[in-house]
C-alpha cells in the first residue's frame, strides 16, 4: 500500500494530494519534506525513521524542500531509497516500481553534484521554468484528507529574504495558467468540493511575468465556476495586495473573510535586515483599510522571534503589531539559521532568548484569539463540515465542533461556547 507523509505548508498539502493520486499500489512511502526551519528538517528525518520502523520493507522516497536543499544528507540516510527533486516531484514515472532514471532523481546514496551556496540543487535556479503548469491535475483527489481542496497556482519565489531557504528549494516564481487552474477547480467542485484554497510559495506574485494577477485569477474563478461557494487564499505578501485584490477581499462574499499575512516582524530595522519590502506602518494601514471595508475579516500572520540583531525594544514592536494588526491566528517561528542564507552570517541571538521571545509571542496571540473567539459566542456562523463529520471551519477560519453532520456540507451553526481554541456550535 502506498502512502504520502506531508510536512510543512499548504502548498505541500496540495502537492502531496497530487502525488497520492499518481502513486502505484505497492509498498511505497513518499515523504514530502519541509525546510522552513531546522526543526522542520529534524521532523522530516524523524518521520523517515518512523516510517522505516513501522514498514521495514517499504520503498521510501523523499522529496520536498528539505530534500532539495540538503540532498546529499537525505540520500545518505540508510532508510531512504531515493530522493526526488522538487522539480520532479509531480512526475508519475519517478514513483513506479522500476522507474527510468529521470531528471528529478538523485542517484543512489552518496552521489554528488555541483554545489550552489553549499547545496546540491538538481537544476541551477535560473534554469527553472518561469511559467508552467503542474504535470498532473488533481482529478478530484485534492480533498481526500480535508474537506477543503488545496490547489497550487504558483510556485517558487523571486525575492531573497535574508532568513529564507525556500527559494533555493523551490526556484524562481512561476504560475499555472488560469485556464488550467479553473479546470482543476471545476473538476474538484464536480467531485463535491465546497471550498478551494489557492496555494503558492509567493501567492500574490501570481502571473507577474504575464500581466495576470492574483486578483484577476480570483475574478475569473468565481465567474467561471458559480457552483463554488467558498474560495480561500493562503499566505499573502502585504506589499503585493493590489487594488483589484483588495476590492475582492473587501466585497466578495464567496472569498472567505480570513487573510494570512506574511509579516515576519513588527520592527522597521528588522524588516529591512530581513529584506522585506514593507514597513510596519504599511501592514497596519492595510489591516485598517480591510477592517474598515469588511470588519469580520480575521487576520493571521507569520512572525519570527529572535531574528539576528533583534533587541528587546525591536521585539517589543513585534509584540505590539499583534495588537495593531488585530492578529488572531498567529503563526510564530523561533528564528532558525539556515546554512547559506545571509541572516545565518549576522550576529545571532542566544537560543534561550529566542525561545523565550517565541513563547511570549505565542501567549499573546493565544490570548488575542481567545478574546476574539469569545466575541463570536451567540453569533451564527456558516461552517464547512470536515471529513469526521464533527468538526469544521467557519468562513473566518475559526475551528468548530458540532454534532454529527454530513461531511463536506456547509451548515449554519449557533455558537454556544468556546473550548480552548475551538468554538462549539449547534445546528439551527
Amino acid at each position: 500500500m502506498s502512502d504520502v507523509i506531508t510536512l510543512g505548508c499548504r502548498l505541500n498539502i496540495a502537492e502531496s494530494e497530487a502525488i497520492r493520486a499518481m502513486l502505484p499500489d505497492n509498498d511505497l512511502i513518499v515523504v514530502n519534506s519541509c525546510a522552513v526551519t531546522e526543526e522542520a528538517v529534524r521532523q522530516t528525518r524523524r518521520a523517515i525513521r518512523r516510517a522505516r520502523r513501522e514498514r521495514p520493507d517499504a520503498r521510501i522516497v523523499v522529496t520536498g524542500c528539505a530534500a532539495e536543499v540538503e540532498r546529499e544528507a537525505f540520500a545518505a540516510m540508510p532508510e531512504v531509497s531515493e530522493v526526488v527533486s522538487n522539480l520532479g516531484k509531480l512526475d508519475a514515472t519517478l514513483y513506479q516500481p522500476s522507474p527510468v532514471r529521470g531528471e528529478g532523481r538523485l542517484a543512489p546514496a552518496g552521489a554528488s553534484g555541483e554545489r550552489v551556496l553549499g547545496f546540491v540543487p538538481q537544476h541551477p535556479l535560473p534554469a527553472r521554468p518561469r511559467r508552467a503548469e503542474s504535470p498532473s491535475p488533481l482529478k478530484g483527489e485534492g480533498f481526500r484528507q480535508h474537506a477543503r481542496a488545496f490547489v497550487e497556482v504558483q510556485n517558487g519565489c523571486d525575492h531573497r529574504c535574508t532568513f529564507c531557504i525556500i527559494p533555493y528549494g523551490r526556484g524562481p516564481s512561476r504560475s499555472t495558467p488560469a485556464g488550467v487552474v479553473i479546470e482543476r477547480i471545476r473538476q474538484l467542485v464536480d467531485d463535491g468540493a465546497r471550498e478551494v484554497v489557492l496555494t503558492g510559495v509567493d501567492l500574490t506574485s501570481y502571473g507577474d511575468l504575464t500581466g495576470d494577477s492574483l486578483g484577476l485569477l480570483v475574478e475569473r474563478i468565481l465567474k467561471a465556476i458559480p457552483a463554488l461557494p467558498r474560495l480561500r487564499l493562503s499566505s499573502l505578501d502585504p506589499v503585493e495586495i493590489d487594488e483589484r485584490l483588495f476590492a475582492l477581499i473587501a466585497g466578495e462574499p464567496r472569498l472567505m473573510p480570513h487573510l494570512h499575512l506574511s509579516l515576519q516582524a513588527g520592527d522597521d530595522m528588522i524588516l529591512k535586515r530581513m529584506k522585506r519590502r514593507h514597513l510596519r506602518a504599511d501592514a497596519i494601514r492595510l489591516v485598517e483599510r480591510i477592517k474598515a471595508a469588511r470588519p469580520e475579516v480575521a487576520i493571521g500572520a507569520d512572525l519570527i522571534a529572535g531574528f539576528p540583531t533583534e533587541t528587546e525594544a525591536m521585539f517589543a514592536n513585534s509584540l505590539r503589531i499583534a495588537e495593531e494588526c488585530d492578529i488572531v491566528f498567529g503563526h510564530i517561528f523561533p528564528y532558525s539559521p539556515r546554512r547559506g542564507t545571509p541572516a545565518a552570517r549576522m550576529p545571532q541571538i542566544e537560543p534561550e532568548v529566542i525561545r523565550a521571545r517565541a513563547k511570549r509571542l505565542r501567549e499573546l496571540c493565544t490570548e488575542r484569539q481567545a478574546r476574539w473567539l469569545d466575541g463570536l459566542i451567540g453569533t451564527r456562523q456558516r461552517v464547512l463540515v470536515e471529513l469526521d463529520g464533527q468538526s469544521g471551519h467557519a468562513e473566518n477560519f475559526a475551528k468548530t465542533t458540532l454534532s454529527l453532520q454530513e461531511r463536506g456540507s456547509i451548515i449554519d451553526l449557533l455558537i454556544t461556547a468556546r473550548r480552548g481554541d475551538t468554538l462549539i456550535g449547534s445546528p439551527e
